[in-house]
């Protein structure tokens, strides 16, 4: 082996040891990054499940004076976000309901106005067969009148002259039996 091959070995096993050794860093690095992050996380699902059980009124003995007023102050300020959350959705579904009233309402009053109108045209029709009725009746009674008229007329007519001669009869001036011969002035 020559120096310079000698050379670009060494250099070459210096660079792969420094790569390894920082791998190994790296990789201890990132596992007391793991163990440390792990911890923490550890902590905070340990004090999220504490604070869970307080405010579910569990666990409690472990907590001061200070604490169980600042869980109080913690609760009322919950319940008022609660509450303001309720009375928002509730004026949202009143808000709501009354849009469907005004809705429903118009659409009664269109019903009220298609049915009165169907009324009308009901009540026109009917006024409208009454008087086909009426004038079918009238063509009729005229018809009948017309042709009853006709044939009695030639009867009540030569009854009605029979009646009247017998009642002229009956009320003339009687005249005598005896007949005189008609008197004259004057001489013949």
């Amino acid at each position: 082996a020559t120096d310079s091959s000698m050379d670009k070995i060494l250099e070459r096993y210096e660079r792969y040891s420094y790569a390894e050794k920082a791998l190994i860093s790296a990789e201890s690095e990132s596992e007391g990054n793991w163990c440390h992050e792990y911890r923490k996380l550890k902590a905070k699902i340990e004090t999220i499940q504490k604070c869970h059980k307080h405010l579910m009124g569990e666990d409690l003995d472990s907590l001061n004076l200070k604490e169980l007023q600042q869980l109080e102050q913690q609760l009322e300020s919950s319940l008022k976000h609660i509450r303001s959350r309720k009375s928002h959705l509730m004026m949202e579904s009143i808000s709501e309901l009354q849009k469907k009233e005004r809705s429903l309402q118009e659409e009664n009053k269109a019903l009220q106005k298609e049915l009165v109108e169907r009324q009308k045209a009901a009540a026109s029709r009917q006024q409208q067969q009454q008087q086909q009725q009426q004038m079918q009746w009238e063509h009729q009674a005229q018809t009948t009148h017309t042709h009853t008229q006709n044939q009695p007329q030639a009867q009540t007519s030569s009854s009605s002259s029979s009646f009247m001669m017998r009642d002229q009869q009956a009320h003339a001036p009687q005249q005598n039996v005896c007949s005189y011969p008609p008197v004259t002035m004057g001489g013949e």
